[in-house]
C-alpha cells in the first residue's frame, strides 16, 4: 500500500501542525482530561474538537487540532524530563536525567490501560484522526515504545505519529519499533558537531555522525512518512557552513519532507533567538527536497467555535507556554472568550503572563 493510500488527504498537506510535543516539569500527578464530541447537526459537518469529559489520565493528553495531522490525541511516555539532549530552545525546562539508557521509565501497562480506556468510549475515540507519541524528553528512550505503537494500531486502526530527536535511531531495536508507526518526525538541528553541541547540548553518549546515519537507514527501511524537522536559532546553527553541512546530510537522509522551524516560544535559554521569515525562506531555497517553513502560518477558517473551559487550558499550559491565540486555535475555542478567560486566570494567579518577541504568553506559576 502506497503512502497516499495509507493516509487521509489532510495528513499529506504542507501545513504546520499544532502538537503539544512535551510536558511541563510541574506535571507530577494525574490530570483530568475531558473530551466530548461536538457535531454540527445543522450542516452535517465533520466533528469539531471534542469538549472535555471526566476521565482521569496521566499519560494521555488532548486531543488538539493539529494542522498536519487533524485531531491529534497525544501520548506522553515520560513524566520526568528524561532526554539525551538539553536543547537551548526547549519549552519545558532543563533535562533532569541526561542519558542514552533505554529502559521502562514509566509502566507500559499503565499507558496501554489508558489507551484502552479512551478507546472504550466511542464518542471520544471516533473523532480522533491520529495518535501522536511524544514524551517529556525523548520517547525512544522508553523500551515500551514498540508495544504501545502496535497496540494502538491493533485496537484502533488509526495512524500513529512519533516525535523524536533522532539520536537513538542508529540502534536497530529503535528503528524496528518505529516500523509500526505511520509518520515519524525526527529532528536534525545541525549536521556540524560544533553547532550541534551548542543548540542541542547532547549527552556524551550521542554521536552526531552515528545519529545522521541512523536516520538515513530508517528512511531506507520505513514504508511510512519521515518528516525531518530542523530548529534554527539565530547565530547558533544558521551560518553558511551550517546550511551546507545540513544540505549534505539531507541528501544522505532523503526524508519525505524537511520542515524548518525557529525559536518562536519562550525558550530555556534567553540567548536562543528566532530567525525571521525571510531568513528561513533564504535557507529553504538552499536545501534539497520538499522543504517547508513551519514556524509561522495563517489562521484557519472556523465554521464554529466552542466556549473555553479553564481545566483544559491549564492542562495545555502545563505542557508549553501559549498565547491566547494559540489556545483558541488548538482547542477550537471562541477567541474573545478565551482572551477574557486568560486575563481572569492571570488576575487569579492561576497563570503567569510573560512577553516574548512582542507576544504575550501564559504559563503555569511554577514553570521555569
Amino acid at each position: 500500500m502506497g503512502v497516499k493510500e495509507k493516509f487521509p488527504p489532510f495528513l499529506l498537506t504542507k501545513r504546520r501542525f499544532y502538537l503539544p510535543e512535551l510536558k511541563k516539569l510541574v506535571i507530577k500527578f494525574s490530570l483530568l482530561f475531558c473530551m466530548q464530541m461536538t457535531l454540527d447537526h445543522k450542516n452535517g459537518r465533520s466533528p469539531l474538537l471534542p469538549a472535555r469529559n471526566s476521565i482521569p489520565m496521566k499519560y494521555l493528553f488532548g486531543p488538539v487540532n493539529s494542522r498536519r495531522l487533524g485531531l491529534s490525541q497525544g501520548i506522553d511516555l515520560l513524566t520526568t524530563k528524561t532526554c539525551n539532549f538539553d536543547c537551548i530552545y526547549c519549552e519545558v525546562g532543563g533535562t533532569l536525567i541526561h542519558t542514552c539508557k533505554r529502559q521502562e521509565y514509566t509502566p507500559t501497562a499503565e499507558i496501554i490501560a489508558e489507551i484502552d480506556e479512551l478507546l472504550s468510549h466511542e464518542n471520544l475515540a471516533k473523532p480522533i484522526d491520529v495518535f501522536t507519541i511524544t514524551a517529556m524528553g525523548e520517547p525512544t528512550l522508553h523500551t515500551g515504545l514498540g508495544e504501545i505503537i502496535r497496540h494502538i494500531k491493533e485496537k484502533s486502526g488509526k495512524p500513529v505519529a512519533v516525535l523524536t530527536n533522532g539520536a537513538m535511531m542508529h540502534r536497530a531495536d529503535v528503528r524496528q519499533e518505529l516500523q509500526a508507526a505511520d509518520i515519524v518526525i525526527p529532528s536534525l538541528d545541525s549536521a556540524r558537531a560544533e553547532s550541534f553541541r551548542k543548540i542541542d547540548r547532547p549527552a556524551q553518549c550521542v554521536d552526531l555522525a552515528e545519529m545522521i546515519e541512523g536516520i538515513a537507514l530508517f528512511c531506507q527501511e520505513f514504508s511510512g512518512q519521515v518528516w525531518l524537522e530542523v530548529m534554527l536559532a539565530k547565530n547558533i546553527n544558521d551560518q553558511p557552513r551550517d546550511i551546507e553541512a545540513l544540505k549534505e546530510a539531507i541528501m544522505r537522509i532523503k526524508p519525505d519532507r524537511v520542515q524548518l522551524n525557529t525559536v518562536v516560544r519562550p525558550p530555556l535559554e534567553n540567548f536562543a533567538k528566532p530567525l525571521t521569515h525571510e531568513d528561513l525562506s533564504r535557507i529553504a531555497e538552499q536545501l534539497p527536497g520538499n522543504v517547508e517553513i513551519i514556524a509561522s502560518f495563517a489562521k484557519r477558517e472556523h465554521d464554529s467555535w466552542r466556549s473555553p473551559e479553564p481545566g483544559e487550558i491549564l492542562e495545555m499550559l502545563q505542557r508549553r507556554p501559549c498565547t491566547a491565540s494559540d489556545i483558541s486555535e488548538a482547542l477550537n475555542l471562541e477567541p474573545a472568550q478565551t482572551n477574557r478567560l486568560m486575563e481572569e486566570l492571570a488576575d487569579q494567579g492561576q497563570v503567569l503572563k510573560m512577553v516574548h518577541q512582542g507576544r504575550t504568553y501564559y504559563q503555569p506559576p511554577h514553570s521555569h
